[in-house]
């Protein structure tokens, strides 16, 4: 028995055309909603991870707020936003979780930038906790080494200040809806071949 919304395989080798048409329809429909989803991921992270003196959301707020202030482009602010969006479901990865969820709508620069801050970020602590801190200076040299080490720097490591006035997360709702609408893998956003 089959409905008009749903595929009549149990294999994908056994679909139809009419299959596809459908699922495609559907998941064009489903991709147009990641905006809120991950407006809804960052509301999640307002009640996850605890001892610190902010929430990961207040955390991930300042980030944003500060590279806005200090020029940054709408893809590393938003990247600022999102960069422990991963927190969540992979608190052994984030970061790449993070730069897999931006990848397809910015350029190299910046999924770079979001999968490397983890490691960048034992410069602050690692000594405290038994890691490398110059654990990234295998990277050093690299093109966007020093842009990583801005936004850990400055932007991620400095955002833990419960007195530091955030912009709100309404605020930067246009820029993540700008940002995950865009045509994935647009060849003239990335920039780089992946």
């Amino acid at each position: 028995m089959n409905s008009k919304n749903q595929v009549s395989f149990n294999r994908m080798d056994e679909g139809s055309v009419e299959d596809y048409a459908l699922l495609h329809s559907l998941e064009t429909d489903y991709v147009k909603g990641l905006p809120d989803r991950i407006i809804n991921a960052l509301l999640r992270l307002d009640d996850t991870l605890g001892g610190y003196q902010v929430t990961r959301l207040q955390h991930s707020l300042q980030s944003a707020t500060r590279a806005e202030a200090d020029g940054a482009d709408i893809e590393l602010i938003v990247a600022a936003l999102i960069h422990d969006i991963g927190d969540e479901l992979a608190p052994e990865n984030h970061s790449q979780m993070a730069a897999s969820k931006i990848r397809p709508y910015v350029r190299a620069e910046v999924t770079w930038i979001l999968e490397m801050h983890g490691v960048f970020q034992y410069k602050y602590y690692g000594d405290k906790v038994g890691l490398n801190p110059d654990e990234r200076e295998r990277w050093r040299g690299h093109q966007w080494f020093d842009r990583c080490e801005q936004f850990c720097g400055d932007w991620d490591q400095m955002s833990f200040d419960p007195e530091y006035e955030s912009k709100s997360l309404a605020h930067f709702i246009p820029m993540i809806t700008e940002i995950f609408t865009r045509q994935a893998f647009d060849p003239a956003i990335l920039k780089e071949p992946f």
